[in-house]
């Protein structure tokens, strides 16, 4: 069984017991938390998509931890100008275990 879900504007296909680091969601680590927007699931044989969201459909996920990305580096430059500018960024990511998938 897994299920297509989406959270923070991207999508991850999910199966129970797989761990995955998605965009910071505002729930305190080792709480279970439920995603809704449940977009496919697929059970057996059986599949369920949603037009856009399956209705009635949840994954059930614990929080692990939270934690800051790989840094990432922009360089902005113009040439001939003596002007160049480095800036670095770290996303809030948010570590969680999927527990189980729930269609009613």
């Amino acid at each position: 069984m897994y299920a297509v879900l989406e959270t923070g504007g991207k999508q991850y296909r999910v199966a129970p017991g797989e761990t995955l680091a998605v965009d910071r969601l505002k729930a305190e680590a080792g709480k279970p938390v439920t995603l809704d927007r449940v977009l496919f699931v697929a059970d057996e044989g059986k599949v369920s998509v949603g037009a856009p969201t399956v209705a009635n459909a949840a994954v059930v996920a614990d929080v692990v931890e939270h934690f800051r990305g790989e840094k990432k580096i922009a360089f902005k430059m113009k040439r001939r100008k003596g002007y160049h500018r480095t800036v670095g960024h770290r996303q809030e990511m948010t570590r969680i275990k999927i527990s189980e998938i729930k269609i009613s």
